[in-house]
Formats: C-alpha cells, sequence, structure tokens
C-alpha cells in the first residue's frame, strides 16, 4: 500500500481544511492511503488551528509579517513542506501571492471560489455574486507564478436562482468547495 502525504496551508476559518481531514486524511483509496503531514497557517489566529488539533495535527504558524520580502516568506514555507514529506501542497483559503520560490519548487493545487478564469483575488465570491453571469461556481487549479492563473484542473458550477441572497450564493460555494477539492486531492495522489 501505498502512503501518500499531504500538507493543507490556510489563513482563517479552515472549512476546507476540515472537509479534507475528515474525508482523505488516515483513509485509503484503492491501494493509496492519503495522511496529512502538515497543516500550516500564516496567522496565529485562523479557526483553522483548532480544526486541525482535533484531528490531532499541530499547525505551524509562519507569520508573514515576521519576514522581510516575500520571497524570505516562502522560502520558509518550501523548508517547512519539504521537511514534512509532502508531495502534494493544498492552498485551501489560503491568502497569500506566493513567488517563483515557492511556485518552482513546491507541487501545489489552489481552491478558488470561482469559475475561472473570471474573477480572480481576494473578492471572488462578491464579484461572481454581483455579476450578471447567472451561474457562480469553483475552480481547483494548478499553482503558478501568476495569480490564481494556473492550469484548470476541475470546475463545478451552479445555477444562481432568482432573487438568490448573498448568503445562499457563499453557502452554495463553500459547499461545492467542499466536495470537490477532496475528488481531486484524491486524483491526482491516487494517480501519481
Amino acid at each position: 500500500m501505498a502512503v501518500k502525504k499531504l500538507a493543507v496551508l490556510f489563513s482563517g476559518g479552515g472549512s476546507n481544511l476540515e472537509a479534507i481531514l475528515q474525508k482523505l486524511h488516515g483513509k485509503t483509496f484503492g491501494e493509496t492511503k492519503i495522511e496529512v503531514v502538515l497543516t500550516l497557517s500564516n496567522k496565529a489566529d485562523a479557526g483553522g488551528i483548532a480544526k486541525a488539533a482535533k484531528f490531532g495535527l499541530q499547525s505551524v504558524i509562519l507569520n508573514h509579517k515576521d519576514f522581510a520580502s516575500r520571497e524570505e516568506f516562502d522560502a520558509a514555507l518550501v523548508r517547512e513542506i519539504e521537511k514534512s514529506g509532502a508531495e502534494l501542497t493544498v492552498l485551501a483559503g489560503f491568502m497569500r501571492i506566493l513567488t517563483p520560490v515557492f511556485t518552482s519548487r513546491v507541487r501545489a493545487i489552489n481552491l478558488h471560489p470561482s469559475l475561472l478564469p473570471l474573477f480572480k483575488g481576494a473578492h471572488a465570491i462578491e464579484q461572481s455574486f454581483e455579476s450578471d453571469m447567472k451561474v457562480g461556481g469553483v475552480s481547483v487549479h494548478w499553482v503558478s507564478e501568476e495569480l490564481d492563473g494556473g492550469a484548470i484542473i476541475a470546475q463545478r458550477a451552479f445555477e444562481k436562482s432568482a432573487g438568490m441572497s448573498f448568503e445562499a450564493y457563499e453557502t452554495k460555494i463553500h459547499e461545492i468547495e467542499h466536495e470537490l477539492l477532496p475528488q481531486v486531492v484524491v486524483e491526482i495522489l491516487c494517480q501519481s
């Protein structure tokens, strides 16, 4: 049985981290067992830290404000990921723009709450909700030097219902994220 190691980076509440831990951590898919070996946040007060602790994982805290440059922060990130032995890194609400110091050395995927290439950046949910588009959705893509610009691996869309509130729209986005991201991780790790 092959054991595939996963790192998860997050900045906030950690709902996608929790979905990964619930659905994948310590679970077997065919001949592959998936272990989350690193949970890391750039914020000491991120809600995901407590969620990881419920699964016996102590998160590494790397505050980006403690570093003189993005490149120094990214080098520290790379060291932690390499030390963990993770074969794949998942950016699950990790709100940092990464430099080539990271993107050239780490095999990573990112979850984004819009149908890329539309609505890149930190305000994607609000922008897609306020747009004239009749659908919303979620993308999972490879991390590259370009913000939200790497090759798209998977997307899932849903129809915006008439009169849908922003809260309902955001809830639907998160429901799809919690399904799609773990599925993509399994597909990648079980093929490689």
